[in-house]
C-alpha cells in the first residue's frame, strides 16, 4: 500500500508538469490549429535560465526561495521573448499555407533550439542546486518534500488562473473568438495577431515554470531534456482532448499517474524483465491507445469549426 501511495504522489507530480506543459501545445492548436513541436525546447530553455541565474547568484547569500523566484521570473521573461520571437519569425508567414509546411518548420525549429542550447550552455549534464528545505513529510506511509508540494500548489493556482483568464476576461473571449473564426473576430474588433501572440507568451510562461519545476524536482539541467516532457505533453493534450483546457490538465495528470504506477510495478508484473527505466513506454502505449479507439480523446474536442 505504502508503495501505492508513494507512485501516486509522484505522478501527480509528474502529471502536474506536464499538464502545464500540455496547455500550451492544447491552446496554441485550439487557436490557429498547429502543433508546436518545439514547445518542449522552450521548457528547456526556461530550465537552462533558471540555473544559469541560480549559479550566478548563488554566492550572494540570498535565500533560496528568493533564488527560485528570481530564477523562475527571468525563466519567464527569457521563454515568452523567445515564443513571441519563434511565432512571429517561423509561424506567422506560414499561417495560410498548407498545414504540413508550418509542422515540418516546428520541428525544425525544435532541433535549432536545442542545437543553440548546446552552443550556449555546452553538451553535458548540470546539477541544479537544491533551494528549498528538502525534510520529507510522511503522507499515508509514503514520503513528499517541499519541492514536491510547492510544484502541487503551483500548479493548482496556475491552471485556476488560466481557466479565469480564458473564460472570464477580455483576452480570453478575444481568444475563443479568434478560435471560432479569426475574420469574423478582426471585424468585431479583435486582432487576431495579437490575440495568437499573447497565446505563445501565455503558453511559453507555463512552459518556463514546468521546466523550472522539472530541473528543481529532478535536480539536473541539460540541453535535450525538453524533447520527452514535450512529447508526452503532446500526448496528454491528445489524451485529454487536443483543444480543450481541462482535457490538456486532466491529460497531463492522468499519464503522469499512469506513467508512475507502470514504473512502479513493471518489475514484477513481468518477473524483472522490465524495470522503471522502461517507464517511457507507457506513454506511448496511451498515445496509440487513444488514437486507435477514441481520437477525440476522453473529453472531446473543443476547436470550433472555421468557415
Amino acid at each position: 500500500m505504502d508503495i501505492l501511495i508513494q507512485q501516486i504522489i509522484n505522478g501527480l507530480v509528474l502529471g502536474s508538469m506536464y499538464a502545464l506543459v500540455a496547455l500550451g501545445y492544447t491552446m496554441v492548436y485550439g487557436i490557429i490549429g498547429l502543433i508546436n513541436f518545439a514547445h518542449g525546447e522552450v521548457l528547456m530553455v526556461g530550465a537552462l535560465t533558471s540555473w544559469t541565474v541560480v549559479t550566478a547568484l548563488k554566492d550572494a547569500g540570498l535565500p533560496g526561495w528568493l533564488l527560485m523566484l528570481l530564477s523562475l521570473i527571468c525563466a519567464v521573461v527569457v521563454c515568452a521573448v523567445l515564443n513571441f520571437t519563434i511565432e512571429k519569425v517561423a509561424y506567422r508567414p506560414l499561417r495560410n499555407a498548407p498545414r504540413l509546411a508550418p509542422l515540418i518548420t516546428a520541428m525544425g525549429m525544435s532541433l535549432l533550439l536545442q542545437t543553440l542550447a548546446m552552443i550556449i550552455w555546452k553538451p553535458n549534464y548540470k546539477p541544479y542546486p537544491i533551494l528549498l528545505p528538502s525534510r520529507p513529510f510522511e503522507v499515508f506511509g509514503a514520503v513528499i518534500n517541499t519541492t514536491q508540494i510547492l510544484i502541487l500548489l503551483l500548479t493548482v493556482v496556475t491552471l485556476a488562473g488560466l481557466m479565469y483568464v480564458v473564460n472570464y476576461t477580455r483576452l480570453g473571449r478575444a481568444m475563443r473568438a479568434t478560435a471560432e473564426n479569426p475574420r469574423v473576430a478582426g471585424l468585431m474588433g479583435v486582432r487576431p495577431d495579437m490575440v495568437i501572440s499573447a497565446t505563445f507568451v501565455i503558453g511559453a510562461s507555463l512552459a518556463a515554470l514546468a521546466g523550472v519545476m522539472y530541473a528543481a524536482n529532478y535536480g539536473s539541467v541539460q540541453h535535450t531534456m525538453g524533447f520527452l516532457p514535450g512529447l508526452k505533453a503532446f500526448t496528454a493534450a491528445v489524451f485529454g482532448g487536443i483543444g480543450n483546457l481541462a482535457g490538456a490538465m486532466m491529460g497531463g495528470v492522468l499519464l503522469g499517474v499512469i506513467e508512475a504506477l507502470g514504473a512502479g510495478y513493471i518489475g514484477p508484473l513481468t518477473g524483472g524483465v522490465l524495470g522503471s527505466h522502461y517507464q517511457d513506454i507507457f506513454a506511448f502505449i496511451v498515445l496509440i491507445l487513444v488514437l486507435t479507439l477514441r481520437p477525440q480523446g476522453l473529453f472531446g474536442e473543443r476547436v470550433a469549426d472555421r468557415a
